[in-house]
């Protein structure tokens, strides 16, 4: 079974999250929240999911050339045809007011004559609720209404409305704009108005990119990764989500397919460090505001939907034939309701950064502590406890290293924080547990035989999350015990210049894609062990397999080089921002640049 090319862009504003493949199809969209039911769904169903396109003359659907408008999420799709030439712009409005953005749950597009007299016509075929609602455009007002889609949802145009609900072929004579909204405009958009948000949404986004902290190596791979995961952070809530779609398989053929449009704590505080790096803080004062707000509802679990609901119950969809014809379409996530308790570590961990960052002012901390005790609590409780692990399983309960390493994190970090607020006795007592904690992993976790820290305590399989011990400080990358452990996984994990997460067999067999985020983890510890040039022909081997516009999924088939898994995949993006920024501040010493100028 072939996978089809994940050469989409994504364009966005915090509110709207679509994909759009280089034919101009809208083929994922999510309304009115990223988690909502898909109106546009073709990604999953190429006949009956649904989409909306620009076709070429005779109805015809053309390749075209895709990229993003420069330092921003505002894609530009250029056809050519004989001696005809015309672009199709996407964008969701980002309009910067004072100090706060304007986000409209809107998605614009607007098609414009570059040569000649092209001749078009336009294909809205919106399938909502995931195809399972009745296919139902309808005049309204001076536009057109979708129904069936849980709410208002209302297209405008600045085209004949019998030509474009009939898809009839027009000659484009001068540029043609539709605006898809969710709700009701005040009054229909005019083409200046739309050319003014154009203007002022690639304005907004240039001002994202000119705050971004660079790294002098791989600095346009990891601005375009800024950009990708800003389109992943919710507007209204701070919650952060893993990838914009569902059900994108890990392996073809396989019922590896999940629902990661929703908020992992775990992923959302990476996401919320590699933006730190680059020197964007919002994020993370949103992210914690949240993290509070979840917290206070609740005992912690892995992840929520965007206003935080607990409950995501998993639903198969059958009807759809899948990604490719894969199958096995879900939507919800079962992980909700497991048990992974490296969960603390990370939420420490991010606390960690962004409450003693000087330049964030974040209110009451006796109330953020009180959050922290209680997970460097939750985490000495539970550290001895096997759980699910940070690759969810769902019936292999382990004491799983990872897991193990970030309750340490927790209980170690924790210290740290109760030293600066002033809170001795906790800073001793959780000190001392930590140590404790630290002695018994380093000793169970390396397996002597194999020369390699592994999956569980007392085990044999290797974990690439195990690579990313030295980041949280449990243990030097240049000890001798990480430094055969990065020999062992070569060997063991590696495929393809690429490496798997792991190969022992888990819940569904055995598992050949390769995770891309974990040839990143690689490249870093490749990096923070000082074998800095194998780091960075890591690195670059990786970058190779990003799509055309910069953008990963989370697998590849490590056989035939295709993006498999959601996509964008948040965790990926991360993933190159950490490495290129220690490989560049390692680089830069190596170097001697070290002042201005040099």
């Amino acid at each position: 079974m072939q996978a089809p090319p994940l050469h989409h862009g994504a364009i966005g504003n915090g509110r709207v999250l679509a994909l759009i493949a280089p034919t101009s199809a809208i083929e994922w969209l999510c309304l009115p929240r990223f988690d909502s039911p898909s109106v546009f769904g073709r990604i999953l169903d190429a006949e009956h999911g649904g989409t909306f396109r620009v076709l070429g003359p005779g109805k015809r659907e053309l390749g075209g050339t895709i990229s993003y408008v420069p330092n921003t999420n505002v894609l530009s799709t250029r056809f050519v045809h004989g001696d005809d030439e015309w672009e199709v712009i996407d964008f969701a409005p980002r309009v910067l007011r004072g100090h706060t953005v304007d986000v409209p749950i809107e998605l614009i597009r607007i098609v414009r004559p570059i040569r000649g007299l092209p001749r078009i016509s336009f294909d809205l075929d919106p399938r909502p609720d995931y195809a399972r609602a009745k296919r139902c455009v309808v005049p309204s007002g001076n536009g057109l209404a979708i129904e069936g889609a849980g709410g208002p949802l209302t297209v405008h145009t600045n085209l004949a409305r019998e030509h474009f609900a009939n898809g009839n072929e027009i000659p484009l004579r001068g540029p043609v704009y539709t605006v898809i909204t969710w709700g009701h405009r005040t009054a229909p958009p005019t083409m200046a108005e739309v050319n003014l948000l154009l203007e002022e949404t690639i304005i907004g986004w240039r001002m994202f990119a000119k705050t971004c902290a660079l790294p002098t190596f791989a600095a346009e791979k990891v601005l375009r990764s800024a950009l990708c995961l800003k389109l992943h952070a919710y507007h209204d809530t701070g919650a952060i989500i893993a990838a914009a779609t569902t059900s994108i398989p890990e392996a073809m053929g396989t019922e590896r397919t999940w629902d990661y449009r929703y908020c992992w704590l775990r992923d959302a505080a990476f996401v919320v460090e590699a933006l730190r790096r680059l020197s964007y803080l919002s994020e993370g004062e949103q992210f914690i505001r949240f993290l509070r707000d979840v917290a206070d509802a609740g005992p912690l679990q892995p992840l929520y939907g965007l206003a935080g609901e607990r409950e995501l119950p998993e639903v198969m969809l059958p009807h759809l034939a899948g990604f490719g014809g894969n199958g096995y379409v879900r939507i919800g996530n079962a992980a909700a309701i497991q048990k992974q308790h490296d969960l603390m570590g990370e939420l420490v961990l991010c606390l960690e950064t962004v409450l003693t960052d000087p330049r964030l002012v974040v209110g009451d901390r006796d109330e953020y502590f009180a959050l922290i005790e209680r997970m460097v609590e939750d985490a000495i409780q539970l550290a001895p406890v096997p759980d699910m692990g940070i690759w969810e399983f769902r019936t292999l309960l382990r004491p799983y290293t990872f897991s193990r390493a970030m309750c340490w994190a927790a209980i170690d970090r924790g210290a740290a924080i109760a030293r600066k607020f002033g809170r001795s006795g906790e800073a001793a007592r959780w000190a001392q547990v930590a140590e404790r904690e630290r002695a018994e992993i380093l000793t169970r976790a390396y397996n002597t035989e194999h020369k390699m820290f592994t999956q569980a305590l007392d085990g044999a399989a290797a974990d690439a999350s195990n690579l990313l011990l030295p980041t949280i400080g449990i243990i030097d990358a240049r000890d001798p015990r990480f430094v055969s452990t990065l020999d062992a996984y070569e060997r063991e994990l590696g495929a393809a210049g690429l490496l798997r997460r792991y190969v022992s067999p888990d819940d569904f067999g055995a598992t050949h894609s390769a995770f891309t985020i974990c040839a990143f983890w690689w490249a870093e510890a490749l990096a923070l062990a000082g074998r800095l040039d194998e780091a960075i022909a890591v690195f670059d081997r990786v970058c190779g397999f990003a799509n055309s516009l910069g953008l990963f999924s989370e697998d590849v088939d490590p056989a035939t080089g295709a993006l498999l898994g959601n996509f964008p995949q948040a965790y990926t993006h991360v993933g190159l921002v950490h490495a290129a920024c220690t490989i560049s501040e390692i680089l830069e010493v190596r170097e001697g640049r070290t002042r201005a100028w040099v």
